[in-house]
This record gives C-alpha cells, sequence and structure tokens, in this order.
C-alpha cells in the first residue's frame, strides 16, 4: 500500500512503498518504493525544520520511457554513453551558476559513476540547499570535472495551480492530444488512451524528453478515453500529483509523475 513499509523477511524496513505499475489499477506484482535511507533524510529535515529540504541542480533531462529515442535523435546510440543527457539549464539554478550546458552528460556525482536518471535524482534528493558536490560530466566527447552548490527548491515550481486555468496547464505542459484509434489500441493491447500528437518545444513533456506518439493510458488509476477525462484528472489534482501510465512509441511502458502542487 502507497505510504506503507515495505520489509525484508527478517522484518527490517527498507523502504516506503510509493506506487504499482498496474494497467488496470490493481496490483500485478511490480511495485515501487522510495529507499529507507532516503526517507529516514525526509524524516530527520521534518524534525529539524518542519519541512524537507532538498537541494536542486536545477536541469531537465529525458525520462526513462523516452530516453533512447530522444538520444538517437540527438544522433547518439542509446548504451553507447552512460550518465544522464541534460536536456535543459533553469536560469538561475546551481547547474547555470556551475557552467553545465544543455547537451552535456552528467557522469557522475562526487566520483560515483552515474547509471541511470533515476540514481541521479535519488543522489540529488539525498542532499540539502548549500551543500557541494562534484560532477564529472562529457562535453563533445572530452571529460571535465565542476563543482556546483545545490539551491532550495523554487517557490513557484507547480506544472498548474488551482488558479490557472486548462489552457495555462496545457501551455506548461506543452502537449496536445488526440483520441486512440480502435486500431491502436488493439495494437498496443490497451482498452483506454490519447496519443500525444504534438510536443510543443520548452514545456515539461519537451523538458522531460517524453516523445510525440507517446500513448497517455491511466492517470491516478483511472482510464483516459478522452479529452474530458484528462481535463478532469488535471482539475481533481490541482494541488497533487498526477501519476501517468504510459506507453512509449517503441512500445515500452513507464509510468511518471507530474506535480501540480507545491
Amino acid at each position: 500500500n502507497s505510504g506503507g513499509a515495505l520489509v525484508n523477511t527478517n522484518g527490517e524496513l527498507i523502504g516506503i512503498n510509493s506506487a504499482i505499475a498496474s494497467q488496470t489499477g490493481s496490483y500485478a506484482g511490480y511495485a515501487f518504493a522510495i529507499p529507507v535511507n532516503l526517507a529516514r533524510k525526509i524524516l530527520d529535515d521534518l524534525r529539524e525544520f518542519g519541512t524537507v529540504k532538498r537541494g536542486v541542480l536545477g536541469v531537465a533531462f529525458p525520462s526513462p520511457s523516452g530516453e533512447e529515442y530522444y538520444l538517437k535523435q540527438q544522433g547518439i546510440t542509446p548504451g553507447s554513453v552512460n550518465g544522464v543527457y541534460i536536456t535543459n539549464v533553469m536560469d538561475g539554478s546551481a547547474a547555470e551558476a556551475a557552467g553545465l550546458k544543455e547537451g552535456d552528460i552528467i557522469q557522475s556525482i562526487d566520483g560515483l559513476q552515474l547509471n541511470s536518471s533515476a540514481e541521479f535524482s535519488e543522489r540529488i534528493a539525498r542532499r540539502r540547499p548549500g551543500d557541494v558536490i562534484e560532477l564529472g560530466y562529457l562535453r563533445n566527447g572530452k571529460a571535465n570535472k565542476v563543482s556546483a552548490k545545490l539551491k532550495d527548491e523554487p517557490e513557484q515550481k507547480a506544472v498548474a495551480r488551482g488558479n490557472e486555468s486548462l489552457e495555462d496547464t496545457y501551455a506548461k505542459l506543452g502537449i496536445t492530444l488526440t483520441p486512440l484509434s480502435a486500431e491502436q489500441k488493439e495494437y498496443y493491447g490497451i482498452q483506454s488512451g490519447m496519443v500525444v500528437s504534438e510536443v510543443k518545444q520548452g514545456g515539461f513533456f519537451d523538458q522531460m524528453g517524453i516523445p510525440k506518439g507517446t500513448v497517455i493510458a491511466y492517470i491516478n488509476s483511472k482510464p483516459i478515453n478522452s479529452q474530458g477525462d484528462f481535463d478532469a484528472s488535471l482539475l481533481s489534482a490541482r494541488e497533487g500529483m498526477l501519476q501517468v501510465f504510459s506507453i512509449a512509441p517503441d512500445g515500452s511502458k513507464m509510468i511518471f509523475n507530474i506535480s501540480l502542487g507545491t
């Protein structure tokens, strides 16, 4: 259950359950959990500060489902280089101050190699604002190192806010959706879904590397069959989180989250 304890056979806490991977909303054998070390850091922050202190580097990178597609678009063979490909550097961020640029590939943090974007996110999440980290990265095939002083999370970090219109929210997401045909549903083996027919530059989907052709099948375990279903999901979670079950153009399945609140 989300928020519940994940324990090993010795009864020791090893994580906090956070989500399941399922096409129907029912448990299907796969689950996701927050590592206990990260959960402990959150607990310590709450006790000491009354809020969670997360260091922010300020870069965007492709989602795991869209990473292979994005790299191919950049002329990079997936798997040929380990690391996290930067698709955007936020203005005024720690990354910008450190001189990182779009197209850099971050390969290590404090000398420890990075093997995935999930590993990168977890290592940054363990740090607090003001912490200094050493980043190893590739630029134009040349290895470099730089120190970056992490900043605090910006106050205005939400994709959508309660006083914004749906048009504003769609502008920030940067997508256009169209219904799946019966043939497409049969091809993907799903009963519901809307396809991302356009990804606009600078939007959330563009920054995360989620490509055109991605199918959005479920949001928060509810099937998405129409524009109305998608709009209703946005409105019902204005100050929360959208958990999106999607299918990439190559058929791989992925869950990603969109934050709609502070």
